[in-house]
């Protein structure tokens, strides 16, 4: 255990992790089964109007836009999370998925990391949010930070 002699836990310690992102990620939760549930399925359409002068616009699923709200009311955006791809070599969504399959309890900040990128990029980049789910990483990100944190407060 990593409680140090004045009774404190230790940072980076299991048991911090755990306390730390068990709150954030029970945020998400309950989007998992739709994140699940859409994986493959296009979950935002471009509107445009012949009779509009104004350039096309996507128009996105209310889970997605709630799901992102919730993302971001939550401390696991980071700002930083180019350093997580640089630092893991990602480059593709099949980089993300195999480091999101291999991922242990220390890394959470990366997966939260993974996370980030689509949720600020995809404030941007109007696609970004919808391939996040299109290609499976939200669910899996979301699943392997519950995963992680179950087996652990399950040891602690």
């Amino acid at each position: 255990m990593s409680i140090q002699n004045d009774g404190s836990v230790n940072e980076n310690s299991v048991e911090d992790i755990v306390s730390r992102y068990r709150p954030e990620v029970d945020k998400l939760l309950p989007y998992v089964r739709w994140l699940k549930d859409n994986a493959k399925s296009e979950v935002a359409q471009s509107y445009s109007n012949g009779d509009l002068k104004s350039m096309p616009f996507p128009v996105y699923d209310s889970n997605l836009l709630m799901f992102v709200k919730a993302a971001q009311n939550t401390n696991l955006i980071d700002r930083n999370y180019v350093y997580v791809y640089s630092r893991n070599h990602l480059n593709s969504a099949k980089d993300e998925l195999m480091f999101i399959r291999e991922a242990q309890i220390m890394d959470m900040d990366d997966l939260a990391g993974i996370l980030s990128k689509y949720i600020l990029t995809g404030m941007t980049k109007g696609t970004v949010w919808a391939e996040g789910v299109y290609n499976g990483v939200l669910f899996q990100v979301v699943s392997k930070m519950d995963e992680l944190l179950n087996y652990w407060s399950s040891k602690a």
